[in-house]
C-alpha cells in the first residue's frame, strides 16, 4: 500500500464524515424551528426581529422588554432541568414551540399586533409555578377624539 492511496482514503473518509454531519443537521428541524444545544439559532428574515427566551426552572427571561407591532422570531432555549415550552397568547392568537428537553431550543415566529400578551410555559402547570410574563405591544393606539372640549364658564359675572 502506498502513502498516496492511504492519504486518499483518509481524505475520502473525512469528506464522507463531513457530508454525513451536514445531512444529519438538515433533518434535525421540527415544525418551524430546530432542536439541539449545539446548533445555532436560525437566521431571521428581513423585517423579523429576533427575541431570545431563556427558559429555566421556573422562570422566563426575554431579551427585550419593549415591542412594536410586527414580526418576531422567539428563540426559546431550555436552560432548565425539566421539559419546557414557550407559548405566546394574545390578540394575535396562540403560538407555541414544541416541548423542549433540557438543552434543546426551538423557534416560533409571531406577528404581534397591538395589545397585551401572556408569555408562559404550558407544560405540567409550570405557568402556575410562576413561569410566565406579560408583554405589551405598542401601536398607534386608539383613535383620539379631536373634538375640542367646551370652554369653561366665564368668571366675569353677568357681563356687559
Amino acid at each position: 500500500m502506498t502513502t498516496t492511496s492511504t492519504r486518499g482514503r483518509v481524505v475520502r473518509a473525512l469528506a464522507a464524515g463531513a457530508l454525513a454531519g451536514v445531512l444529519a443537521g438538515c433533518g434535525a428541524g421540527g415544525s418551524g424551528g430546530h432542536s439541539g444545544a449545539s446548533a445555532p439559532p436560525p437566521a431571521t428574515g428581513a423585517g423579523v426581529t429576533r427575541v431570545t427566551a431563556d427558559l429555566t426552572d421556573f422562570h422566563i427571561a426575554l431579551s427585550r422588554t419593549t415591542f412594536a407591532p410586527g414580526a418576531y422570531a422567539f428563540v426559546a432555549k431550555n436552560d432548565g432541568r425539566h421539559d419546557h415550552a414557550l407559548e405566546i397568547e394574545g390578540p394575535s392568537g396562540e403560538h407555541r414551540t414544541k416541548t423542549l428537553s433540557p438543552g434543546a431550543s426551538d423557534t416560533v415566529t409571531v406577528t404581534l399586533t397591538p395589545g397585551s400578551y401572556e408569555v408562559y410555559c404550558p407544560v405540567d402547570g409550570h405557568r402556575d409555578l410562576g413561569m410566565k410574563t406579560e408583554i405589551t405591544v405598542g401601536g398607534t393606539g386608539a383613535p383620539t377624539d379631536r373634538t375640542p372640549a367646551p370652554a369653561p364658564p366665564s368668571d366675569s359675572g353677568s357681563g356687559y
